[in-house]
């Protein structure tokens, strides 16, 4: 097979990846509280390197394939979002880009949110998806007076972040969190924070991953028509 066909193949592959992290931003353009993702790519170049600085022994498909371009890694865009008001008291935005909001999921973690539209349910204060809302000592907070000050927030670098789904994130190291005592200043009652995703931009960089995708493939078909002459001319002059 013509080499030539590895790293697009592999920049297809990309490409396919690339649409579904921008069709997720996309869909998400109107979830309070979302940061969108995007994806970082290299050569396998990059790779090779790091494993000889590790002194590790490159095997001999590392080296045929050297050339072959990969996602690096994906990232969140913690840029924030548009802070709307809406005048419902168990709305919440949050001031600074890098604090959450601790909620209990239904497996019993405590996982961390920027979606602020808060609900009652039963007294209890939870998150659209009927996790309960923690304090700071991270019990439920109930709905009473004074229940504001309650509201536990976290200050947490989003390179320490996966997300789990849910509009929700787990941290990668717990030991790298800032719990603070109080949200004094730090949440705005009655708002909510929009999605960070610029629709416009999103559907520009889709357009843009379909284009690539179809001109990689053109590229496979055009190899694969020059291998297709090549062979029915050798075997021409082999008769």
């Amino acid at each position: 097979m013509n080499q030539g066909v590895y790293p697009l193949t592999a920049s297809m592959i990309n490409q396919i990846n690339r649409i579904d992290q921008i069709s997720n931003n996309l869909a998400n353009t109107n979830t309070y509280g979302f940061k969108q993702e995007g994806t970082t790519e290299t050569t396998f170049n990059y790779y090779l390197k790091r494993v000889q600085e590790a002194n590790q022994t490159p095997t001999k498909e590392n080296i045929v394939t050297n050339n072959i371009p990969k996602i690096d890694s994906k990232y969140i865009n913690g840029e924030m979002g548009p802070i709307v008001m809406t005048g419902n008291n168990l709305d919440f935005a949050l001031n600074a880009s890098d604090i959450f909001f601790k909620v209990q999921n239904q497996q019993g973690d405590i996982v961390y949110t920027r979606d602020g539209a808060f609900k009652n349910l039963d007294g209890f204060l939870v998150d659209g998806n009927g996790n309960s809302v923690l304090n700071q000592d991270n019990e439920p907070v109930v709905i009473e007076d004074g229940f504001v000050a309650q509201i536990g927030v976290t200050k947490i670098a989003y390179t320490n972040l996966d997300k789990i789904g849910n509009n929700t994130y787990l941290p990668k190291n717990a030991n790298e969190l800032e719990v603070f005592d109080n949200n004094d200043n730090m949440i705005v009652q009655g708002a909510v924070e929009s999605s960070n995703v610029n629709s416009v931009t999103a559907m520009v960089e889709l357009i843009d991953a379909h284009r690539r995708f179809e001109q990689s493939q053109k590229a496979i078909k055009s190899i694969d028509e020059i291998n297709a002459g090549l062979i029915e001319k050798v075997g021409g002059n082999t008769r």
